[in-house]
């Protein structure tokens, strides 16, 4: 491949255009495989997700110094997209790793399952990668559409209908919304680029006859985004999708999708509209309140495992925003760069804190019976040693408890709210962690010092466990040396 072809116009969409080809050559080729385990599909999607991170790379030298564009600015290839896409890759390789035994074991390991996923992923790259509005909206929507899919994808099962069918009806009502708000802010710009719509804001924001035109479109926006995100009081589908999806999908759900609702957020609001700052501030302190308190409280009365992490997302969620909220207050701009790499850093962290967790409920299933109460994690270090021990170092880290990656990540979010003078708003999300902390000591708790409720030897393949057990590890690491990735983090947040 020559400099000259990567140098072109589509070298940013390199990546999009082979996953796109290849989730098509999978769905065909997973036609002719006959045997009940898809060894070959699991593989042939496996390295279609090596594939589209060498190409990622390949692609990301030549945006180092400056963002790359395509489609006539429709499609942008910069440092923050090409980390949250290489984010993504890994993330979905390790759900697919975690969910092919409980797949298997349910009979939904089919080519439907690897193909959908892989089109999510497509619709997380296009996302990321969206410098404009349409953009942006086709990504969201291709994302959306197969997870709708994948929720329904045990049909024999009502939980899992209900839960697609509340999915939808909410996530179509939030589509609309965001169009809305889309349609204003074209309305008062008269364009759909994100990068021209800045420059519009820039000389309207100041105008009293065009600046409530704009908020007004603004809000309807930040609906759009608080709906993705899962804050309140959009949380809403939450709950009840993380509880009647198999846990396969949950998994999927709670991941890789939280990369993309951060980079629609950081499109939208940073890169489109950061005059207005001082109004979706405003809005993203309110959301961020109410998320952490609603969540970290609602977690305490669950019994279900699955919706306590349902909760902990909102929570988390709720504190990933205030290193969004913290990036340019009253006109200061020195912190706006810590900020967001901040939020960014946050937001990695908490997908690999997801994935460990719904990893671990998924070993700890197996045919015939979900792991999905705190009763069934009880006695677990009794069982298996070494699990309990991983599953405790997540817990750590989801409570944020040192020396794990959720600390660091916390104590990251929590500096950029107090350098941006939010001193009240750090101060009132540690007190609603240290509630939090509760619900995920419980966990340790039932681990150590309850008897075991079953004593079936664990399943899970030596994959499953060796991810896991790396996934466990990584935390650890990522708390003691943080440097590394909040580098990376803030490289990509000063690219833009």
């Amino acid at each position: 491949m020559t400099d000259s072809m990567l140098s072109g116009s589509f070298a940013p969409v390199l990546p999009e255009i082979f996953l796109l080809a290849a989730a098509c050559v999978l769905l065909i080729a997973d036609l002719f495989v006959k045997s009940e385990r898809r060894t070959a599909s699991y593989v042939l999607a496996q390295l279609i997700l090596l594939g589209c991170a060498l190409l990622t790379a390949l692609v990301s030298t030549y945006s180092l110094r400056r963002p790359v564009y395509a489609f006539g600015g429709l499609f942008v290839g910069d440092q923050m997209a090409n980390l949250l896409k290489l984010m993504a890759y890994l993330a979905t390789a390790m759900a697919l790793a975690y969910s092919r035994e409980y797949l298997l074991d349910r009979k939904l390991l089919k080519g439907e399952f690897l193909a959908l996923l892989l089109f999510a992923l497509l619709g997380i790259m296009v996302l990321v990668s969206a410098n404009s509005f349409i953009t942006l909206y086709l990504g969201l929507e291709l994302l959306s559409l197969c997870l709708y899919a994948l929720v329904a994808l045990n049909r024999d099962s009502a939980a899992s209908t209900e839960a697609a069918m509340k999915y939808f009806v909410l996530g179509a009502l939030a589509s609309g919304l965001l169009l809305y708000g889309m349609s204003m802010i074209y309305g008062a710009t008269g364009t759909l680029t994100i990068s021209e719509v800045a420059q519009h804001v820039a000389k309207l924001s100041g105008n009293a006859a065009q600046r409530p035109f704009l908020v007004f479109g603004l809000v309807f926006l930040m609906a759009g985004i608080a709906f993705k995100l899962g804050l309140v009081p959009f949380h809403m589908w939450i709950p009840d999708v993380y509880q009647g999806a198999p846990t396969a999908v949950t998994l999927v759900i709670g991941s890789a999708p939280k990369l993309a609702a951060f980079a629609m957020a950081m499109r939208l609001l940073v890169n489109g509209l950061l005059e207005l700052a001082v109004d979706w501030q405003q809005m993203l302190v309110i959301l961020a309140v109410l998320s952490m308190a609603l969540g970290n409280l609602a977690a305490i009365a669950q019994v279900n495992l699955k919706r306590m992490l349902a909760y902990s997302t909102i929570a988390h969620m709720g504190f990933m925003l205030l290193g969004l909220l913290s990036g340019v207050v009253g006109g200061n701009w020195r912190n706006a760069a810590d900020a967001y790499a901040a939020a960014m850093y946050y937001t990695i962290v908490y997908v690999l804190m997801a994935l460990g967790a719904f990893g671990v409920l998924l070993l700890l299933s197996r045919a015939g019976f979900e792991c999905e109460t705190l009763e069934d994690m009880k006695g677990l270090n009794r069982r298996s040693p070494w699990y309990a021990f991983v599953m405790l170092v997540l817990m750590f880290s989801l409570a944020g408890i040192p020396p794990t990656a959720g600390f660091y990540a916390k104590l990251a979010v929590l500096s950029a709210a107090v350098s941006a003078g939010q001193v009240w708003l750090a101060v009132l999300a540690v007190i609603l962690a240290l509630v939090g902390a509760f619900y995920y000591l419980r966990v340790v708790k039932l681990m150590y010092f309850d008897e075991p409720a079953d004593t079936t030897p664990i399943a899970g393949s030596g994959e499953m466990r060796l991810v896991l057990s790396a996934n466990g590890l990584a935390l650890l690491v990522l708390g003691i040396v943080p440097q590394p990735l909040m580098a990376l983090c803030f490289a990509a947040i000063k690219a833009l």
